[in-house]
């Protein structure tokens, strides 16, 4: 079965930990059989989102098996969103990502409501960080963009339960639930608040973390082969119009 990694990362990261080259990511995609997978540049997500992406666009350029996302930055909407058209036009970068922790930004702060809007009018796909209560704002922050769709990276992290429920509330929403801290039950409990298995996608957060640890998330939860299927692959090929062979 094809697996997609929606969350992944490419480049080195301020930390203790040798995760700076493509090769590393192409290794542990073949270490547990993941087809495509869809990065961000650490360097763009942390220090500068223009000098990042243009250094993430070279390396899609050699790498058949990476997607892009390009970063956005939201203290500076308008260079950000000349820098999305310009990877958007190289084929290679299929969505758009913000981190809320580097840039200082809220999900629910002025400049993140101007981001979103930029992003409703270019059509593509959101990796959003998310990590506390602030999660829950999501619903009503895109009731009037229609066209965004929003990957609730972490699945809300510490605020899990409240991601759930926003999901359930707002078909633009996506769970993606890769984290450092397993805890158990979460997907059962998003699904049980109303989630549908085709807004629940699957990502890793490599190179940061081994992508076992969001294997064993999958595969502790149950899910029928139809729903596997789904979660490991066939809806992030819908979301992002990825072609995979079956």
């Amino acid at each position: 079965m094809p697996i997609i990694d929606v969350h992944a990362h490419w480049g080195p990261w301020p930390f203790h930990m040798d995760v700076a080259g493509a090769r590393l990511n192409l290794e542990l995609m073949d270490r547990y059989g993941i087809d495509l997978q869809v990065v961000s540049a650490s360097e763009a997500v942390t220090y500068d989102a223009v000098g990042g992406n243009a250094a993430l666009r070279e390396v899609l350029a050699g790498e058949p098996r990476l997607r892009g996302y390009a970063v956005v930055n939201p203290n500076r909407i308008e260079e950000s969103a000349a820098d999305l058209r310009r990877c958007l036009d190289t084929g290679r970068f299929v969505g758009a990502k913000i981190h809320t922790t580097y840039p200082g930004r809220a999900i629910g702060s002025p400049q993140m409501r101007e981001a979103f809007a930029m992003l409703d009018e270019a059509g593509v796909p959101l990796l959003l960080h998310t990590w506390g209560t602030d999660v829950a704002l999501l619903p009503g922050l895109l009731a009037d963009l229609p066209r965004l769709r929003i990957i609730v990276g972490h699945a809300g992290g510490d605020a899990w339960q409240e991601a759930a429920h926003a999901a359930a509330d707002c078909d633009q929403l996506y769970l993606e639930h890769c984290r450092t801290v397993a805890d158990a039950g979460r997907v059962a409990y998003a699904r049980k608040a109303g989630v549908p298995v085709e807004r629940l996608l699957f990502g890793t957060d490599s190179t940061l973390v081994d992508p076992c640890v969001a294997l064993g998330v999958v595969r502790d939860a149950d899910f029928t082969p139809a729903e596997l299927e789904r979660v490991l692959w066939r809806n992030a090929a819908e979301l992002f119009g990825l072609p995979v062979s079956e």
